[in-house]
């Protein structure tokens, strides 16, 4: 009798977990901020200014990539070419700005797909970090370029979502914009093993408001893209890019301001 009402108790626990997780996978539509109505804010900052600043930003934990680039290189293969950073120079004076250059995997991952190590970092530039400034993968890598797709969310319970909002301007998509205020609004979860569903489920893409998001979309060029993403633990970034470019080798260069950081 003891045996079969342990059985029965644990049987009890279980089904509520599993009911309160699938409760926790139905709040995934955006959800504000119960205390302000925006994101906390870290010590130092004013409440209206939802970014850090990226010159003062550290990698916590020692965990972070071997070096921080440039928000615009100008030496190297990852560099974007030179009249590209001369024509978006005034819209680059913002210090949340940046161009970047990112490599088709294929071509070049070195670890993945052998091929020559022209490009020595892991990853062979295919990725980038907006928090960490850096192409350095598997340090909060938040896109990929692989096979022309750009994508989001790599290990773990790391995820995310984009969505292609065409060709219009980079310059007037801002926090206050109400085609940002979907993924602006969606509050991530701090339990890993919700990080981890939501992530399953944000893999087959979801329609929010009539707008479909996934975590992998075409590169197209002179399209506008909005990108949430989320490594769990680490970092939480909401960013707005440009595709401006494609080489003739796959790669892309690509013009981005930051919207919000989430500590």
């Amino acid at each position: 009798m003891k045996g079969w009402m342990k059985a029965l108790v644990v049987g009890s626990v279980g089904l509520l977990c599993l009911c309160l997780t699938q409760n926790a996978l139905g709040q995934l539509s955006p959800l504000p901020d119960t205390h302000t109505g925006t994101s906390p804010v870290p010590a130092g900052m004013g409440r209206n200014n939802p970014i850090q600043d990226l010159r003062n930003l550290t990698v916590g934990g020692g965990t972070g990539p071997t070096h921080r680039e440039s928000r615009v290189l100008s030496k190297g293969p990852l560099a974007p070419a030179s009249e590209d950073r001369d024509a978006f120079r005034d819209f680059l004076r913002d210090k949340h700005s940046g161009l970047m250059r990112l490599m088709p995997r294929e071509k070049y991952d070195f670890e993945t797909y052998h091929v020559p190590r022209t490009i020595k970092i892991r990853g062979g530039g295919a990725y980038y970090s907006f928090a960490h400034l850096s192409h350095e993968y598997g340090y909060g890598s938040d896109i990929e370029l692989e096979r022309d797709n750009l994508s989001v969310g790599f290990a773990g319970a790391d995820y995310g979502i984009m969505q292609n909002l065409g060709d219009v301007p980079l310059a007037e998509i801002t926090l206050g914009d109400s085609r940002t205020s979907v993924l602006a609004n969606y509050r991530a979860p701090t339990n890993e093993a919700l990080a981890r569903s939501a992530r399953m489920r944000l893999g087959r893409g979801i329609i929010i408001n009539g707008e479909f998001y996934q975590p992998k979309l075409p590169l197209v060029v002179n399209n506008t893209y909005l990108l949430r993403s989320i490594n769990f633990g680490e970092t939480d970034v909401l960013v707005a890019f440009r595709v401006i470019r494609k080489d003739q080798d796959g790669s892309a260069t690509i013009l981005w301001k930051l919207l919000k950081q989430s500590p």
